[in-house]
């Protein structure tokens, strides 16, 4: 094939695929800037537009509803992240390891996430319903006390971590169950002849094999994390009071509630801002231990 030739299909895939690429970048392009074009005006009650300039970002530093839905969605960030790592790495092993379990039962496992949030919230709303539901039911059961769950301002929180956890876990299984079954056996024959125990295998060799799959994980997490919007509109809408209101749900509120444009654009920039942020530090994380 000669040089000529490579050009010329190489032209014609270019002006092929030229109409797909440009839609995607338009699609993803046009909102954000026109998100960011919101962000410095202001909107008055018929809808009239005038430039304002940082306004709203400046009313971001004096707004306490700012500052408790950062410290909320990171609260919930933070908690989840733990739980969703942590019962990830524990049933990719149980299902690495446990070849008895039929193909049934390892479906099952890994289900939750597949189903549609709002199918999920409605779920444990009614689930943890305090009066009717089922949870308090367990619990009074075995002698302890009931909870309010989503309607306590010190439970919303671990709760939802709690149902996020439940659905997400597998997902995070699945990515490190894909990073066990890529680790070489040869390391773990000679760790069992050197008579290591399964504990010390798993903190010495498995763990530190996993680590690039673990942050990977991570980060894919934590884009959803971050911008947790579904489970807690359906189930708290950001209460009981303001305690389960991330920016991501104040941001909508205040652009749909009380059509503040202007202001709920500015707010959803600054989260844009801090879920780029996370993602390009785990990266980071990620490229430093994979080396």
């Amino acid at each position: 094939m000669t040089h000529g030739s490579t050009n010329s299909q190489g032209r014609q895939l270019a002006a092929l695929s030229a109409p797909a690429v440009i839609f995607t970048v338009a699609m993803i392009a046009f909102p954000v800037v026109y998100t960011v074009w919101l962000g410095f005006h202001s909107f008055s009650a018929t809808g009239e537009g005038s430039f304002s300039g940082l306004a709203n970002y400046s009313k971001l530093v004096a707004d306490g509803e700012f500052w408790n839905g950062l410290y909320v969605t990171f609260a919930l960030y933070i908690l989840s992240m733990v739980l969703q790592l942590v019962a990830g790495i524990y049933l990719a092993m149980l299902l690495f390891h446990s070849k008895r379990l039929s193909g049934l039962l390892r479906s099952l496992l890994i289900s939750p996430f597949m189903m549609p949030p709002v199918v999920a919230g409605m779920m444990w709303l009614v689930i943890l319903d305090p009066s009717l539901g089922a949870a308090n039911y367990i619990l009074e059961s075995v002698g302890l006390p009931p909870s309010e769950w989503l309607a306590s301002p010190v439970w919303v929180i671990p709760t939802i971590a709690l149902i996020d956890t439940w659905q997400w876990a597998p997902y995070v299984a699945l990515i490190v169950l894909g990073g066990l079954q890529s680790l070489p056996p040869s390391v773990y024959e000679a760790a069992q002849i050197d008579g290591a125990s399964s504990f010390r295998i798993f903190r010495r060799i498995t763990l530190p094999l996993l680590l690039p799959t673990i942050v990977t994980a991570a980060v894919l997490r934590s884009v959803d994390l971050l911008r947790f919007f579904d489970i807690i509109y359906i189930t708290t809408q950001g209460g009981p009071g303001n305690a389960s209101n991330t920016l991501n749900i104040y941001g909508f509120r205040v652009g749909f509630e009380f059509f503040n444009i202007g202001y709920s654009s500015a707010l959803m920039i600054t989260l844009s801002v801090i879920v780029l942020g996370a993602v390009l530090m785990l990266n980071r994380l990620r490229n430093a231990v994979a080396w």
